[in-house]
């Protein structure tokens, strides 16, 4: 039987997982960000033409590379955010789709989990 106590001491310890994962996933995007401004930046002062320049086609892979993961980083901070929402306003645990509790296991491999395994499946 879960207790108030230990309800809240699990929570407690995923909002720290949460907040740390906010934190290294808003570092990630500050690095991919400034990576990704290096790389415009120095195709922009070079005149190369990615069709014929043999790095042309790397400089466009690492360009496309970085703006896929800034682009995964920035949703999976979306997610961490809504997940510290649902703690603060009650509604952290339960699946989104079917309203049933997400079990203690998934939240904890996968703290800003929104459904249950049933459902993301």
């Amino acid at each position: 039987m879960t207790t108030p106590a230990s309800l809240h001491a699990h929570l407690a310890g995923l909002h720290g997982l949460l907040t740390a994962d906010r934190e290294r996933t808003s570092d990630l995007i500050s690095s991919l960000t400034r990576n990704l401004t290096s790389i415009v930046e120095a195709t922009r002062l070079t005149a190369t033409d990615d069709e014929h320049d043999p790095e042309g086609s790397t400089i466009a892979f690492e360009r496309s590379h970085t703006s896929s993961l800034l682009a995964a980083a920035n949703h999976h901070l979306a997610d961490v955010d809504m997940a510290l929402e649902r703690i603060a306003d009650g509604t952290y645990g339960r699946c989104e789709r079917c309203s049933e509790p997400v079990s203690r296991e998934r939240l904890l491999a996968r703290p800003a989990a929104r459904t249950c395994i049933a459902c993301a499946a």
